[in-house]
């Protein structure tokens, strides 16, 4: 991965919506140039996709929620399986250490907290944390040891 590739994903991930013409006009490259090192990055799986990144609060989800899972009952699959169909959960990771998996999920309420809860508890150990705010939602990933090109609000 070049400089180029490096500032390629800083803009990506700055603007998703950001048109073929304006990057080729960023990187002064050409768009067949721009198309082609998208398309290897996609092949390499540094970039694995494009998603808008959605306000919880904006879609009626007030309550954003860390979960942690462990001491579990049942088979891993038989967990991961279940929280893949609950729509609460954001993220899930099967992690090292004394818990099996930390999540994200987002609610509408401690009622909607509450009842995910009741859902997970049948599974193993629950322990939950409220966000009570997130200096950092969102920071653009770049390889290790690359200084980005902006500087951090």
């Amino acid at each position: 991965m070049d400089h180029i590739d490096i500032r390629l994903l800083e803009l990506l991930q700055a603007d998703g919506r950001m048109t073929l013409s304006d990057l080729s006009k960023a990187l002064n490259l050409s768009r067949p140039s721009v198309t082609e090192r998208l398309r290897r990055l996609e092949e390499q799986n540094v970039i694995t996709g494009f998603a808008a990144q959605v306000s919880p609060s904006g879609v009626g989800r007030d309550v954003l929620v860390l979960i942690q899972v462990g001491e579990l009952n049942v088979p891993c699959r038989k967990f991961e399986d279940f929280v893949a169909n609950d729509l609460d959960v954001i993220e899930c990771h099967r992690i090292t250490g004394s818990v099996s998996y930390y999540m994200k999920a987002a609610v509408s309420s401690m009622a909607g907290l509450e009842s995910l809860v009741d859902r997970l508890i049948p599974f193993g150990r629950v322990n939950t944390s409220v966000v009570l705010s997130s200096p950092i939602k969102f920071r653009p990933m770049l390889p290790p040891n690359v200084e980005p090109s902006y500087q951090a609000e």
